[in-house]
């Protein structure tokens, strides 16, 4: 079911706010698609959604080979985050950047925190990937 990531109803909202491991898919240079855990956080009033990572990291590496190119729906690399609970499901999608701009990085250790319960470990290498979001799909009713 397609659902507006700006304006998602309720229920869909309230599953992203839920302590729930997820996945990031990113594309390897071959074009193969790259899957890790990860956690995720849902920003709808600014169209983002965000993940932690370690600037050494290949999430990091694919996000940054891709970001470079602009493609038909403008720069950064095509993403996808998803987490399935039962018979509930909703996946994000946009096009991801990196940033190691300490504003940005705080921000999402803070809704990290929000989200999961507690804070990130220390890490000094952090960044974090923005998903500028453009599509939404799900289930996340019963």
């Amino acid at each position: 079911m397609a659902i507006d990531p700006g304006a998602p109803p309720a229920p869909y909202l309230s599953f992203w706010r839920e302590r729930h491991l997820c996945t990031l898919t990113t594309l390897r240079p071959d074009g193969t698609p790259h899957v890790v855990p990860v956690g995720v956080t849902y920003d709808p009033e600014a169209g983002l959604a965000r993940v932690l990572a370690n600037k050494s990291s290949r999430k990091v590496a694919h996000v940054l080979a891709a970001s470079g190119a602009s493609g038909a729906d403008g720069p950064g690399a095509r993403v996808a985050v998803c987490q399935v609970d039962g018979r509930r499901w909703a996946t994000l999608e946009g096009r991801a950047v990196v940033s190691a701009e300490a504003g940005r990085v705080a921000e999402g250790e803070r809704r990290y925190e929000e989200r999961y319960g507690r804070a990130p470990r220390v890490n000094p290498d952090r960044v974090v990937i923005e998903i500028h979001l453009d599509r939404a799909l799900g289930k996340a009713a019963g």
